[in-house]
């Protein structure tokens, strides 16, 4: 699971999501959101009830873990996330004390690329968690506190380039979901999930497809379009043509999203 947040304005008027998603098919598709009525990022209150909700339909055991960004940490946050039994892989500020030194004194000495550990689980926000450290390419210290092997962690944070890949392509690649001139939080609620039901019948019917025939990959290494315009294309086709093949792709779209047995 990830949780992003993303925000951008019309006018003066911040239009800022908070969403809980799974990551399939190189994506983050979203299943639970809210709109905040504020920028910035959300408070703890605010993500426990979206995870809460998620729960209702889709327990614990069903997931492998939580993912999340600096913006989503603290101690009531991470005791909340450990008595649900969701295991946690979430990045910490630089300047967050572990066990009375911080980060960057503990990991500073890091080279881009090189990922170490502490020798033991040290108290992270009152909680009892490894601490992960890497340097990224850009030379920015990553620290994620986890209940993770440092393989799976690795593993897990990388995954978060899935949320950049579903709002490139709800926005200005895609759906243009940031030019609506919506900002009550209620309406923009039901807008992104009218969105998101288009956006994910196009991944589906992408997957299905790329299952078939493959897109095509150009001379650079990168795919000539994302599996969700690749359905897309193929869908608003069929509905505009009343191709034989429309009454196949609305049963496709009828049947469940294939789901891992960890998410």
């Amino acid at each position: 699971m990830r949780t992003p947040a993303r925000t951008w304005e019309r006018g003066e008027s911040p239009l800022n999501l908070l969403v809980l998603g799974v990551v399939l098919h190189g994506y983050t598709v979203p299943l639970v959101w809210a709109a905040l009525d504020h920028d910035g990022n959300s408070g703890t209150v605010k993500c426990i009830q979206l995870v809460s909700r998620l729960l209702q339909a889709l327990p614990a055991a069903r997931w492998k873990g939580l993912g999340a960004d600096r913006a989503f940490i603290g101690g009531e946050w991470f005791r909340f996330l450990r008595r649900k039994n969701i295991k946690r892989a979430i990045r910490i500020r630089k300047n967050a004390v572990i066990d009375e030194l911080r980060v960057d004194e503990w990991f500073g000495d890091l080279n881009v690329g090189e990922v170490r550990c502490l020798a033991e689980r040290a108290n992270v926000y009152g909680e009892v968690m490894q601490v992960v450290a890497t340097r990224s390419p850009a030379g920015d210290l990553v620290a994620i506190a986890t209940d993770f092997s440092v393989w799976d962690t690795c593993v897990l944070y990388r995954a978060r380039w899935t949320v950049e890949c579903t709002f490139a392509s709800l926005k200005v690649r895609g759906f243009d979901l940031e030019r609506t001139g919506i900002t009550r939080p209620e309406r923009l609620e039901r807008l992104f999930g009218l969105v998101i039901l288009a956006w994910v019948s196009g991944l589906r019917v992408g997957v299905w497809l790329q299952a078939q025939g493959p897109v095509k990959v150009k001379a650079h290494g990168r795919a000539a379009m994302s599996l969700v315009r690749y359905g897309a294309e193929r869908l608003g086709h069929a509905l505009r043509w009343m191709l034989p093949e429309l009454l196949c792709l609305i049963k496709l779209l009828r049947t469940p999203f294939p789901m891992p047995d960890g998410v």
